[in-house]
Parts: C-alpha cells; structure tokens; sequence
C-alpha cells in the first residue's frame, strides 16, 4: 500500500513558550502581570518608554531567560512576534496625563492603532485595558457595562477619557472589520505595592501623607466615592477576561485608620471634571467568568503600606 506525502505549505512556527508582549510592562499594574506571566511560564516582552514606569519595577525579572525588557514609545510601529498582547501603556493618573494632555491621547489613539495592527499581522489575541472614566461623572450608580456614560468631550481630563473610549472605538473596529481576537476589560481604582508615589490618586496621596505624618487631602468637600480593588485581584481578572471566550467589556474593580489615626485632614479645591460617585457593577464578569475581588482593602492596605515604607525610608 503506497503512502501519500503531502508537501506542508505552510505552517506556524513553532515556539517552546507563548508568546505575550504587555505594552507598559514597567508600570505599577503592568509590572504585576509581567510577574504572573513570567511565573505561569510564558516568554514576556515588557515594553515600555519609563515615562511614568520604572526599571525598579521590573528590576527582579531583568536576566531571566524567559523575560525581555524594550524600550518603545507605542505612537511609533514595532515589529514583533508575538501570541498574545495586553495593551496597558498610558498614563493613568490625572497628574501625570494632564502633563501632556496631547501626547496622551496619541498614546490612547495611535498606541492602539499600532498594537491593534501588530495583532492583525501575528494573529495575535489583545486584551486592551480601558476605565472608568470611560463613564465620565456618570449619572447611573452603580455603573454597567452597558451604560454610555456622561462626558465632557473637552474637558482637562478628556485626553484620557476620550483617548480610551476612541480606544475602546479601535479595538471593536478591528474585530468587526478583519475578525481581530480582542479583549476589553475597564479598569477601576486599584491600589498595591509599586504605585508610583506621585501618582496622585486618592490611596497614594492617604498612604505617603500618613506615613510622612502630613494631612490628609480630601478635595472638594469629600463626598466623592470610590471602588478600590487590590492588584493581584486585577491581574487575576484581566488573566481570566483573556483566556475567557468573552470580548467584553468587562468592570473590573480605611487609611486613616490602618496608617495614622493622628492624621489631620485637610480640604481643599477639587479638580476639574472629578466623578462624584464611581462603583462598577460586576455582575457580567462574575456570572460569565466567575472572577470577583477577593483581597479586602484593610488587608491589601497593609501590604502597600510596607512598601511604601520601604520607599519613603520612613
């Protein structure tokens, strides 16, 4: 009996890892995924261009032999080879996306577009990490992933805003249009170790004036709410939302008293376009997915305040 051989056209090449580039890799949450990723046993490209990441953040990973550091602005193309790409890199505090509010949104808008097209060309699967403020100050409390949001489309906080749901515009474009594998998850406030210590938002801001013994800002007159959910309860949804068979998008979501009870607390002028209430229904995630939030803040307060400490040498 004679055996057929078919000649191999062609075929993907074939690598011992997966593959997962995670743009703002050096970042404060970005730096935590690299560390799951690499952990789970994944070849990792941290891509970053340390305007608001640090090398002290990736320090650890740097000479392990599935981990790779690139210094890259994502406004400009880049070619690589890759399976998966969570899309992180932007400012994501209103201190540091105000600084530069046009360079902001060319990261949101051309930084997507980029890592979209290099997902298109690798048949690559990308999750993009959105926000909140996609909902503005939003008029339906709590927030679903079906609410459109109440926006200022010229605001000083609309280079974020808007850059993000142009983002959000992108990365759907690309799946309808040419099939793209994509993800959305919206990301909520999060806390942990490596949060930059003028990053500016509520947590940070309790954590270093407590620690250093200075009062407590409250802008406006503190009636502001917030959801806050610990880092590695982040990591594990955005893991989770990539894995899944589901696009999205997805929400994904006590100083004084654990810090410094002696603390004064100050008020002052709040800034401009701040939501008034801010809490996501998860619903959707956790009925689809079954993710939810499992560190309770007065526990993962506890660990950001050692490595605050530790930084602030206090």
């Amino acid at each position: 009996m004679s055996v057929v051989h078919k000649t191999l056209i062609k075929t993907k090449p074939r690598v011992d890892l997966k593959r997962v580039l995670v743009t703002g890799g050096a970042g404060f949450v970005g730096s935590h995924l690299c560390d799951y990723l690499v952990k789970r046993g994944d070849y990792v490209l941290c891509l970053d261009n340390f305007f608001t990441g640090s090398k002290d953040n990736i320090a650890h990973l740097i000479g392990l032999p599935n981990f790779e550091l690139i210094r890259h602005d994502i406004i400009e193309p880049i070619s690589l080879e890759v399976d998966q790409i969570f899309h992180l890199a932007c400012p994501a505090s209103p201190v540091h996306y105000k600084w530069d509010p046009i360079k902001t949104a060319k990261t949101s808008f051309l930084g997507t577009l980029n890592m979209l097209g290099l997902a298109k060309r690798c048949r690559a699967r990308m999750l993009i990490s959105s926000t909140s403020e996609v909902y503005g100050d939003p008029l339906q409390h709590p927030q679903t992933e079906s609410y459109w949001g109440n926006v200022n489309p010229i605001g000083e906080r609309s280079c974020y805003d808007e850059g993000k749901r142009i983002a959000e515009t992108l990365t759907m474009d690309y799946y309808r249009e040419h099939g793209t594998e994509v993800r959305i998850i919206r990301i909520f406030n999060t806390y942990g170790p490596r949060m930059a210590l003028d990053d500016g938002r509520v947590v940070s801001n309790f954590v270093a004036q407590a620690l250093t013994g200075q009062p407590l800002t409250v802008y406006g007159e503190g009636t502001q709410t917030r959801s806050f959910q610990f880092v590695s309860d982040l990591i594990e949804g955005m893991t989770t939302v990539m894995e899944g068979p589901h696009i999205g998008p997805f929400n994904a979501n006590l100083v004084k008293e654990v810090v410094n009870p002696e603390c004064e607390i100050v008020f002052r002028e709040n800034t401009s376009d701040d939501p008034g209430k801010r809490k996501p229904d998860i619903t959707k995630v956790k009925e689809m997915l079954g993710w939810e939030p499992k560190v309770a803040l007065r526990e993962g307060l506890a660990l950001m305040v050692e490595d605050f400490k530790v930084r602030l040498n206090v």
